[in-house]
């Protein structure tokens, strides 16, 4: 098979870093973005090359039995990842200086922040677009009526991962406080969608961001 690196969606991106990657132990990263004028593909085949990332699972784990670390990578758009497992590897020598650790600092892309913490994969709002959003809705929340704020939130496009939920909830009390104290009619959670899209992040999409029907 091809090793494919291309998401064609944002959601794709952060399902296929988030699940497929943390969630299987590659926690040690560089991210980066393609320059202008250089062609992404050239720069992907470039890497997969370089860290012999192409290769089966049965060579996968092989490496792992051997203690040799194993490497992924993906792209959208220009921005990318290169994630590495424990182990022995050229990849850290090479690119000491920019590995960071997804357990300790998060990747951050459009807006979200993905590390890995308590044993599993965390994908949330990147703290200071969480505070910009909260304090934007805060400013409309006595100027609004109840049908016009539930439009606004409802077009937020973050997916709903555990950690993305509270926060839109505690926006959510924040605007309802605000209304209550003010004696307007509150909102109710409704307005937001819980359940998260799963995407096949290397396919084409109908629409940016959209995840093909199952």
């Amino acid at each position: 098979m091809v090793y494919r690196t291309e998401a064609t969606s944002i959601g794709g991106f952060i399902q296929q870093v988030a699940v497929s990657f943390l969630g299987n132990g590659y926690y040690f990263y560089v991210a980066g973005s393609v320059p202008e004028g250089k062609d992404p593909s050239a720069v992907d085949e470039k890497l997969i090359a370089r860290y012999g990332i192409d290769i089966s699972k049965w060579a996968r784990a092989r490496r792992k039995q051997a203690g040799t670390a194993n490497l992924q990578y993906i792209r959208f758009d220009r921005f990318f990842v290169l994630l590495a497992t424990h182990g022995q590897h050229p990849f850290f020598e090479e690119e000491a200086s920019c590995i960071r650790d997804a357990r300790r600092t998060p990747i951050r892309f459009a807006g979200y922040s993905i590390s890995y913490r308590g044993g599993h994969p965390h994908v949330r709002i990147e703290q200071e677009e969480y505070k910009q959003m909260k304090a934007y809705f805060l400013d409309l929340a006595v100027h609004r009526s109840v049908v016009n704020l539930e439009r606004e939130l409802a077009q937020i496009s973050f997916e709903p991962y555990a950690p993305v939920r509270r926060q839109l909830l505690s926006i959510l009390r924040t605007v309802n406080r605000a209304r209550k104290k003010a004696g307007f009619t509150p909102m109710t959670k409704n307005v937001f969608r819980f359940k998260r899209r799963i995407y096949r992040p290397f396919e084409p999409t109908l629409a940016q961001g959209a995840p093909l029907p199952a």
